[in-house]
């Protein structure tokens, strides 16, 4: 769960968000009891044959950060770059992987050492392409209600959105943001695959 979830986890989201709004210094240590926790599974998996660890914390809503930008920019992100730097000096690739829209701190968790980023549709496809489509893992963005939901014609057309801006990005895989329920129509989730098959060839 790293920081922000472990949190939601711990003392659900009313708590939280008092707790860390009234007293930001104590709650300091708060986290840095979460990043120790952390620090021991990311240094357990930097010790593994795995090439690749995708690290998840849900830091933002739908719709955006939840504090202000400052206050993930003091207490969560430089943690990042020390659990992330000590799997990169493993020789891991990191995939950074957050629900909701965090788009405003794309660059954030780039410059903390992500190699990629794993995001549903409400985090911009678009704006991570353009500053990130040559030199990052782009995964996701296509929208599961449209696959649990859609018509074929609203499938396709969200498939070829994802495709338009993804496929000339060397790291992009196209996927499900939040994957694939089982509340999906077989039919629907055949046909989502058969198009990303024909329109994802290079």
């Amino acid at each position: 769960k790293t920081l922000f979830s472990a949190c939601i986890q711990a003392f659900g989201w009313d708590l939280f968000l008092s707790a860390a709004a009234t007293d930001v210094e104590r709650f300091d240590a708060v986290l840095e009891s979460f990043f120790r926790l952390s620090m021991a599974n990311y240094e357990a998996w930097a010790n593994t044959s795995a090439p690749v660890f995708i690290s998840h914390d849900d830091i933002v809503w739908t719709s955006g950060p939840v504090f202000h930008p400052d206050w993930y920019r003091r207490f969560v992100f430089p943690r990042y770059t020390k659990l992330w730097r000590m799997l990169k000096e493993a020789g891991k690739t990191v995939l950074y992987c957050s629900d909701g829209n965090f788009t405003p701190f794309v660059d954030d968790i780039a410059q903390a050492g992500a190699d990629g980023f794993i995001f549903e549709p409400a985090t911009d496809l678009a704006v991570v392409a353009e500053k990130y489509g040559k030199s990052k893992v782009i995964i996701g963005n296509a929208d599961t209600r449209m696959l649990t939901f859609g018509t074929k014609d609203d499938i396709r057309t969200e498939v070829e959105r994802c495709m338009r801006i993804g496929r000339p990005c060397p790291g992009f895989f196209m996927a499900v943001g939040n994957h694939i329920p089982h509340n999906v129509p077989i039919e629907n989730a055949l046909y989502y695959l058969e198009l990303v098959e024909t329109l994802g060839k290079r």
